[in-house]
């Protein structure tokens, strides 16, 4: 992508996120999104076939980057020297999910919280790899993984929905205390 394309991009996505401040998801039409971002619709098209497709993008790179091997210290957290373990990396989700509290919370509460909650269920799935293989209990390895991670999105959702009042760390240290005592 050259460097006109990534700024039209840029421009797309910092429209839906303005957007995202004032109204809902489902809410939100393909031309406000051109309007906020002062785009032809053609250009617009040209990037994202639909504004569902323009948010699994966003989604993607916020997934690519909390996930990523090689993480930088950033404005609220630093987890660039730890980022290995599973304590560090979930505080680091949940750094992002606070950091971009607005768009989140949009997002988690209508019409595209299945699509955000599957995607963040896919890229889960590879956090907790150690954790879904290497358990030693009776359970098949199936309904572990529902249960770890569906639990999971269920306390953010949580969290979310009251405030975001808990440190990201205070929610992690309840989260493994609950996930350790349902596996003993």
């Amino acid at each position: 992508m050259d460097r006109r394309q990534k700024k039209t991009r840029t421009a797309i996505y910092d429209a839906l996120t303005t957007l995202l401040r004032r109204q809902r998801f489902e809410d939100i039409t393909v031309q406000e999104i051109i309007e906020e971002a002062n785009i032809g619709r053609s250009t617009f098209y040209s990037h994202f076939e639909t504004k569902d497709q323009l948010l699994v993008q966003m989604c993607d790179e916020l997934f690519s980057h909390v996930f990523s091997e090689s993480l930088l210290p950033e404005k609220s957290h630093d987890f660039s020297t730890n980022h290995e373990e599973l304590k560090a990396l979930l505080e680091h989700i949940l750094w992002h999910i606070k950091d971009h509290e607005d768009n989140i919370r949009s997002i988690m509460y209508g019409e595209s919280e299945k699509l955000f909650t599957r995607y963040f269920a896919v890229y889960l799935e590879d956090a907790f790899g150690d954790l879904l293989s290497n358990a030693d209990i009776d359970v098949s390895a199936e309904f572990r993984k529902q249960f770890v991670i569906g639990s999971f999105i269920h306390t953010v959702k949580w969290w979310i929905g009251n405030g975001l009042v808990q440190s990201p760390s205070e929610i992690i240290d309840s989260y493994l205390k609950c996930l350790i005592w349902s596996n003993t």
